[in-house]
C-alpha cells in the first residue's frame, strides 16, 4: 500500500518501522516542527523526523496543518491509499482525513471508547486500571470517536509505569497495525458506544504534586502514571523532591499518623503515612539539583527521622 505516515514521538517509530518491513511504500512522513531544547534553546527534531531522515523518507513539518496548503498539495500529489496516524500531535483537517482511498487510520493506546484524549496511558494507571488496550480506528473530525477497525485488551503489569507501558503498547501495536492493514478492504467498522466513553485530558506539571491526604494506593498509582513526565513531587525542608518509585504496602498504620508523616526509615526505604491511615514506602527519589537515588541512601545523608513530615 501507498501510505503517508503522521507521527512525532518515539512511540510512533515501531509502527513506521513495521510498515516499511512489511513492504509498504511510505513516500512521506508528516511530523511536528523542530522544538527549542536544552539550555541553548537550539531547535531539536522529534524522534520520527530523525528516523525518517535516516531512512531517506521525505518529511514535512507544518506548524498548523489545518492551514498548510503545501502539505495538502503534497498529499494530493502522492494520492495515498491510506494515512496512518500515530501520536502526531495536531488536529488533522477533514480534507486530509478523507483524501486517501481508505481514509485515515489512527493508533490509540486504550480500549476505546475508554480514555479518549491525549493521555490515555497515564490516566489508566492513575485510576488503577488492571487492563488497557490498543485501538485502531477510522479517524474523523471528532476526538477519538471514529469507528473501530480493530482493538485488543492488554493487561497492565504490576509496578509498570507510564514509560514502560507506553513502550510496550508501541511495540505491540506495530504488528497489529500491519495485520489490520492487510484486510482493510474487508473490515466492517464498528461504531463506538459513546455512552461508555471516558476521557484522558492533557496532564500539567502541577498535577504531579503529591497530596498526602490521598490514600497510599492513589499516590502509588500517581507515581507510576507520571513517570517520567510530569513526575510526582513533594517538598522536604522547603526543597522540591521527585518521587520516582514507591510501593503500596496495602496496610494501615497501627497508630494514627498525619498525612505526609514519616513513620519508618530502613534499607527498604522511607515509609510515609497517607490518607485513611494507610502507609506508602518510598523506594527511589531525586532530591532537588541531585541525581536519582534510593530513598535509603537519601536518608543516610539528610537530616531526616521518623516524625518528620513531607510538605
Amino acid at each position: 500500500m501507498n501510505i503517508v505516515f503522521f507521527g512525532s514521538p518515539q512511540t510512533a517509530i515501531p509502527s513506521l518501522k513495521a510498515l516499511l518491513k512489511a513492504g509498504h511504500s511510505v513516500p512521506l512522513v508528516i511530523t511536528q516542527p523542530d522544538r527549542p531544547s536544552g539550555r541553548g534553546r537550539n531547535l531539536k527534531p522529534c524522534p520520527v523526523k530523525k528516523f525518517a531522515e535516516k531512512n531517506k523518507i521525505p518529511v514535512l513539518q507544518p506548524a498548523k496543518i489545518r492551514k498548510d496548503k503545501e502539505c495538502f498539495n503534497a498529499l494530493k500529489k502522492i494520492n495515498p491509499d491510506i494515512n496512518v496516524v500515530a501520536a502526531y500531535g495536531q488536529i488533522i483537517p477533514s480534507e486530509i482525513i478523507y483524501l486517501p482511498r481508505y481514509d485515515s487510520i489512527n493508533i490509540h493506546f486504550s480500549y476505546l471508547p475508554k480514555y479518549r484524549g491525549a493521555s490515555p496511558v497515564q490516566w489508566a494507571l492513575l485510576n488503577g486500571e488492571k487492563k488497557t488496550g490498543i485501538t485502531l480506528f477510522r479517524l474523523n473530525e471528532k476526538m477519538d470517536q471514529g469507528d473501530i477497525l480493530a482493538r485488543k485488551s492488554v493487561w497492565i503489569r504490576q509496578d509498570e509505569n507510564s514509560m514502560e507501558l507506553e513502550e510496550r503498547l508501541a511495540e505491540m501495536s506495530a504488528p497489529f497495525l500491519v495485520e489490520t492493514l492487510s484486510k482493510i478492504g474487508t473490515i466492517l467498522p464498528e461504531p463506538q458506544d459513546h455512552t461508555k466513553a471516558t476521557y484522558a485530558p492533557l496532564i500539567s506539571k502541577q498535577d504531579g504534586r503529591i497530596k498526602w491526604e490521598k490514600t497510599a494506593e492513589s499516590i502509588y498509582n500517581q507515581v507510576r502514571a507520571f513517570f517520567p513526565w510530569p513526575s510526582s513531587f513533594t517538598f522536604f525542608d522547603k526543597k522540591r523532591m521527585k518521587i520516582i518509585k514507591t510501593n503500596d504496602l496495602n496496610q494501615k498504620a497501627e497508630t494514627p499518623v498525619s498525612p505526609g508523616e514519616i513513620t519508618n526509615i530502613d534499607e527498604k526505604g522511607i515509609t510515609v503515612g497517607c490518607g485513611g491511615n494507610t502507609l506508602l514506602l518510598i523506594e527511589k527519589l531525586q532530591p532537588e539539583n541531585k541525581k536519582a537515588m534510593s530513598a535509603h541512601s537519601f536518608s543516610l545523608g539528610a537530616r531526616i527521622k521518623p516524625g518528620d513530615t513531607f510538605e
